[in-house]
């Protein structure tokens, strides 16, 4: 028999935790809460929070654009999505993204939800609206994904050209 239950959050509720890999999510739906079924979170980021070169490989994972645009990376090319737009990466595929806009917000899903373990490993409680924009914790990140590789696996850097631009500028 299911456990499953009926969830309704308004704007704003469920259980609030900055992520190490940037911004500050606000989870909507858990995977207790689904039976596993998948795992729906809200990420609040900031101009230039991206993610490392990364996959799934048991999990399917949704990105909806709600505010904002994010520019994608996968299939071995950079795909901007904006409001209302959306994109898939199915398990097994590699892909980032990274915020181009002074701000996003977005929805991911996950499922099924047996990711969760992963994101309450490398995130603590956040109260404070400036979350959104404290620097990641990339090698906070990185040790979680050995931790957890049938849930992520980190392939390398952030893959875009204006990441990558910087980087070398920063360098110089």
């Amino acid at each position: 028999m299911s456990t499953a239950r009926t969830i309704i959050r308004g704007e704003g509720e469920g259980e609030r935790l900055w992520f190490a890999g940037g911004g500050v999510h606000i989870w909507k739906a858990t995977a207790e809460e689904t039976d596993g079924a998948f795992l729906l979170v809200e990420d609040r980021m900031t101009q230039g929070k991206t993610t490392p070169l990364h996959t799934h490989p048991n999990l399917d994972e949704t990105l909806i654009v709600l505010e904002g645009e994010i520019l994608v990376y996968a299939e071995g090319r950079e795909h901007q999505v904006g409001p209302h737009g959306v994109a898939v990466a199915p398990r097994g595929d590699a892909h980032a993204f990274m915020v181009t806009s002074q701000s996003a917000l977005i929805l991911f899903l996950q499922t099924p939800g047996s990711g969760e373990a992963f994101y309450r490993d490398v995130s603590e409680p956040s109260t404070d609206e400036t979350d959104a924009e404290r620097p990641p914790d990339l090698d906070r990140l990185q040790a979680a994904a050995e931790r957890y590789p049938d849930i992520v696996e980190i392939l390398g850097p952030p893959p875009f050209e204006a990441a990558k631009e910087s980087a070398a500028t920063a360098g110089s």
